[in-house]
């Protein structure tokens, strides 16, 4: 942790906070896209698409999961999601499910979350949308291990879905009707760097370097 807070207080030291660039930053924001993903500290968005500050707006949970619009009351994904179009005017959003995804290989694996019961009740939103993958016939189906073929499967398909709650907000499907929005599924290899990208047939690329 020192480390840490020892860069984070040299920070002044090492960037330009007077140059025109950050200047502009006090002014307001106009970031690029909405990137939508894990919470896994292995997976750093600004890393992944070498963004300057003020480039990307972020929303990362467990999972990068999208609740339903409907009946949940207050969530900081809706409000995020709805100031990022609705003030900022973002114009493209990017969903990324990474390898090795702990939230995802629990739901694979049907790991017992009794004794972390928020992180139970957040996953089962994804259930959904994955059930064919995490039948007991498929787990036999693919085997391997916890980064075998079944996982990267469920990442991918999770992605896919929470691709499709999006379009369930009101907000987001009048911007894909009128053209003012683009959605996006990418699928991140933490320990390659490789990135898949979801294409109009519904498959992911192969990996892209």
């Amino acid at each position: 942790m020192q480390a840490l807070l020892d860069r984070a207080r040299s920070l002044r030291q090492r960037v330009d906070f007077e140059s025109a660039e950050y200047r502009k930053l006090a002014e307001g924001q106009s970031p690029e896209a909405l990137f939508i993903t894990c919470s896994d500290s292995r997976v750093i968005p600004a890393f992944i698409m070498q963004a300057r500050p003020g480039e990307i707006f972020e929303l990362r949970n467990a999972g990068n999961i999208v609740p339903p619009p409907a009946g949940r009351g207050a969530s900081g994904e809706a409000a995020t999601l709805e100031y990022a179009l609705r003030v900022l005017d973002v114009q493209d959003v990017i969903v990324c499910g990474h390898s090795h995804c702990g939230a995802m290989g629990a739901l694979r694996a049907g790991t017992d979350l009794s004794d972390l019961p928020g992180v139970g009740a957040w996953l089962e939103l994804a259930r959904p949308g994955l059930a064919p993958l995490l039948s007991p016939d498929a787990a036999n189906g693919h085997g391997g291990g916890a980064e075998g073929p079944l996982l990267r499967e469920v990442v991918q398909r999770n992605v896919v879905h929470q691709l499709s709650v999006l379009r369930q907000y009101p907000v987001v499907r009048e911007r894909v009707e009128a053209g003012r929005l683009r959605l996006h599924g990418w699928y991140y290899e933490v320990d390659t760097g490789r990135l898949g990208e979801l294409g109009a047939d519904g498959l992911f690329s192969e990996h892209l370097s």
